[in-house]
């Protein structure tokens, strides 16, 4: 008699996925800004007691050309486990990554060999486009009946409305879009999720035509970016309430729920306020029957000499923080926060979600500053922490330097290169501290550009969970 088990990297709860064991590899998605050669998944050591430690051990270039790969995940995770999940063992093996230009999915086994990702199937823009209704693929969540995608765009050529699409966990194949009743949303971001609670959480960025080349800014100053997050029921797939977090409070992206299921709050991360170029973190709750949103952390923009500052922003004299990621812990202590324009990532106690203490920060690269990593202190760094991860223990945060394409050449016209960074933390006082011996830049990735970072057997904002 054959006997499953589930994966051995999935969790019931984040209290048991805490004590999981360290990843020893990285995958990370590389870009070619130019379109002109393959994008990749890069695959980085993490084992600090391996020879190769900080160093690339494995490339899958993709079959074309132009995708632009940003955010990607997996195909299955701890929300396996849930008592309404029809899959118990299915397996966390599969790379799930799409071409935010090209509205390409490409699937990569990581099995047998690990750091030698296969490509195993490609589904095209126009499946997504005629199954769903969809371009522009952003956000892949690993849900307990099937794979949800976000999208930023509409099917041929429609600028919206954004939304999510539903893949099948096993063949890949692309079921449909998931809304029932979208309600009033019409522009997509992120997409996340109070499991147990029949929640699904969205938020705003613009269509294509408002992002693909940069920011623009008639439309930044009109207001006509994102500015409101949105609740559904997710077992009905119907939209609830739509909060609005005030027009000036452009570009609500990430969202990042209470793993612990039996709480009732998350947080969102706006870009920049068209009032001072502030960025924002909002902490979304309930209110009785209803949901509510409140500002729990501000963070100013900083003043500069417009002559160092690029043509964007020389009218303002002043570099926005730009927050562009954000990541919680999986015991929800920590929160973190990039702010690639300064070029700093903030440490938050989250503990009392509603009044958070910065306990950390680390500076590397920003427009201005421009500050070195410790292991190279002669070079400055451009780009920032962008994109952020955390280890299921809490003891390691990756963070790579490019945003997206078109922005980082706006903010950074001389180029933003390619570097990855590991900072340890103390998990005990708060506190952040970059390792000096994990630090892959320039060559080591081949002229590509550096975004998403996954770890191998999961991490802080791959899994969710259905137990305490």
């Amino acid at each position: 008699m054959t006997r499953w088990t589930p994966d051995p990297t999935f969790y019931p709860s984040p209290r048991e996925a805490v004590t999981a064991p360290a990843e020893k590899l990285a995958y990370v998605a590389a870009f070619d800004r130019t379109a002109t050669r393959p994008d990749a998944i890069v695959v980085l050591d993490t084992d600090p007691d391996s020879p190769d430690y900080g160093r690339v051990v494995g490339w899958t270039d993709l079959p074309y050309v132009g995708d632009e790969l940003h955010h990607f995940g997996w195909n299955a995770c701890s929300s396996a486990l849930c008592p309404t999940a029809p899959h118990p063992h299915v397996e966390r093996r599969y790379l799930i990554v799409p071409g935010l230009r090209s509205s390409r999915i490409h699937v990569l086994d990581t099995q047998p060999d690990p750091r030698q990702p296969q490509i195993v199937k490609v589904i095209g823009a126009e499946e997504l486009a005629k199954r769903a209704g969809y371009s522009r693929p952003h956000t892949v969540h690993c849900g307990p009946d099937g794979i949800y995608l976000s999208a930023l765009g509409g099917a041929d050529g429609a600028e919206g409305p954004g939304g999510i699409a539903i893949l099948d966990h096993t063949t890949f194949e692309v079921r449909g879009a998931w809304e029932a009743d979208r309600g009033p949303q019409f522009l997509a971001y992120d997409v996340w999720w109070h499991l147990t609670q029949d929640v699904l959480v969205t938020s705003e960025w613009g269509t294509p035509s408002m992002i693909e080349d940069g920011i623009i800014g008639e439309l930044l100053l009109g207001r006509r970016y994102g500015h409101a997050i949105h609740f559904w029921d997710l077992a009905k797939r119907r939209h609830v309430q739509r909060i609005d977090l005030g027009d000036q409070h452009q570009m609500p992206l990430e969202l990042r729920p209470a793993h612990d299921p039996t709480k009732s709050y998350g947080f969102v991360g706006v870009v920049i306020s068209v009032e001072d170029l502030s960025a924002s973190i909002w902490l979304w709750h309930r209110d009785g029957d209803a949901w509510a949103v409140t500002k729990v952390i501000d963070i100013p923009a900083e003043p500069a000499d417009p002559a160092n500052l690029p043509d964007l922003l020389k009218p303002f004299g002043a570099v926005p923080p730009l927050v562009t990621d954000i990541d919680l812990s999986v015991d929800d202590r920590f929160l973190y926060v990039s702010c690639w324009g300064t070029g700093e990532l903030r440490q938050y106690d989250v503990s009392n979600p509603l009044h958070p203490v910065q306990t950390g920060s680390v500076h590397l690269g920003g427009i201005v500053r421009r500050t070195a990593h410790p292991s190279a202190p002669d070079e400055a760094l451009a780009g920032g922490p962008q994109m952020v991860e955390v280890s299921r223990d809490g003891r390691r945060v990756y963070v790579s330097n490019s945003l997206y394409g078109a922005w980082d050449d706006q903010f950074y016209p001389d180029g933003v290169g390619a570097w990855l960074a590991k900072l340890d933390v103390d998990v005990d006082a708060g506190g952040l501290t970059p390792d000096e011996r994990f630090f892959p830049h320039g060559d080591e990735f081949r002229g590509l550009r550096v975004h998403q970072t996954r770890l191998q057997g999961g991490d802080a904002s791959s899994d969710s969970y259905c137990y305490p």
